[in-house]
């Protein structure tokens, strides 16, 4: 919210400037190139890189906090959106004569999918068996969350393109073709 006021105040200063917020839920950042991908440092705080590395023979198995959502299959659901998704959200942000002096846009495939789907997604993607246990539920966790992009295709004709199996399928080839991360030579 600070980020977001000092954009709205910097627009008031001058009567050219313009500032639009993007708003976007759990990106999921693997190119399908393969060539760029998400490897973080130490333990994933990202429920996708965690399924990868279990995947991968790098994890035992994945923590699923909570079973007992208010969901189809009990487990939390989120807004997944791919990288490349929204990149061209930004893009169009940048090209847009329609948006107001300061906006706020929502960025989001405008659906959400359990952590169990996600993993049987990647599982029937990947052809591995993803090991998982049930822990308690984290304090804060909502049920489901999702973006409402409406106004992101009103104001800049942009929509979420890719879906679920594509997210899946380029984090996997992602991780088969950088079994190390990055490797720096």
């Amino acid at each position: 919210m600070i980020i977001e006021n000092i954009i709205n105040d910097w627009t008031k200063v001058d009567i050219e400037r313009k500032g639009t917020v993007l708003r976007y839920f759990i990106p999921v950042r693997a190119h399908e190139s393969g060539l760029i991908g998400e490897e973080p440092i130490g333990i994933p705080n990202n429920l996708m890189p965690f399924i990868a590395q279990v995947a991968d023979g790098r994890r035992d198995y994945l923590n699923i906090f909570g079973n007992d959502y208010k969901t189809a299959d009990g487990t939390g659901a989120r807004d997944y959106i791919h990288v490349v998704d929204l990149a061209l959200a930004h893009i169009g942000a940048l090209n847009q004569n329609k948006l107001n002096k300061f906006e706020i846009l929502n960025v989001g495939a405008g659906k959400s999918t359990t952590v169990l789907e996600l993993l049987k997604k990647f599982e029937e993607t990947s052809g591995v068996t993803i090991k998982f246990k049930y822990s308690p539920r984290r304090d804060g966790d909502l049920d489901a969350f999702w973006a409402n992009s409406s106004k992101s295709f009103e104001k800049m004709n942009w929509k979420a393109e890719r879906n679920i199996e594509q997210i899946c399928e380029d984090t996997w080839r992602w991780h088969k073709f950088n079994p190390s991360g990055y490797v720096v030579e």
